[in-house]
């Protein structure tokens, strides 16, 4: 009984896993279309820092938002 019980949790964190990251990529996209530069662009072609670490603590954030809501 206890192994099912086990397996019920790993799944369920395997769920809200996947759904976290669904989550963490659309609100990216979102923000990647309401803001005036292309974040993509500027991170690869242009190596801009400021923007790589605007777009990291925006992606950390969101990250304990989604990780503290499923907890």
């Amino acid at each position: 009984m206890e192994e099912v019980l086990q397996l019920r949790y790993i799944i369920g964190s395997v769920v809200y896993t996947f759904i976290g990251m669904v989550i963490l990529i659309v609100s990216f996209v979102i923000v990647e279309k309401i803001t005036p530069q292309n974040i993509w662009l500027e991170l690869v072609e242009k190596r801009n820092n400021a923007i790589a670490i605007v777009a990291a603590a925006y992606i950390i954030a969101i990250a304990i938002i989604i990780a503290s809501a499923i907890h």
